[in-house]
């Protein structure tokens, strides 16, 4: 299983960037598949995913009505839409997948089995 993530970049604030993962090893309609990430010196936090086998959504507070998510099935590829971009926002985002994941657990990294690499999104002022 391979998650590839990618997008990441340096942006003024209220700008807009588009993170892409894709899958390689497994079909990822069938999973969990999130969007975490990670200030430095901070924990990992959820930002976004699609619950197992499922078209439902859900996000982190800190990004609703601005970021987000989407899934192209034919191409295996979940995106996150990054709009009005906040300094605060600066982070290396990561894409997680799980295929047992309950629901009351989508938010928790440490249920998660497969990661991408992440990608640095930087947001300056």
């Amino acid at each position: 299983v391979q998650l590839q993530a990618s997008g990441g970049g340096l942006v003024q604030a209220g700008g807009s960037l588009r993170l892409s993962c894709a899958a390689s090893g497994i079909t990822i309609r069938m999973y969990a598949v999130a969007w975490f990430r990670q200030a430095t010196g901070k924990d990992r936090e959820f930002v976004a995913a699609f619950k197992r086998g499922s078209s439902n959504t859900a996000y982190a507070d800190s990004g609703k009505g601005r970021f987000t998510i989407s899934r192209d099935n034919a191409k295996n590829t979940v995106y996150l839409q990054m709009s009005s971009l906040e300094p605060e926002d600066t982070a290396v985002y990561y894409c997680a997948a799980d295929k047992h994941i309950i629901l009351s657990s989508l938010r928790d990294p440490l249920q998660y089995d497969y990661w991408g690499q992440g990608t640095q999104v930087t947001v300056s002022s």
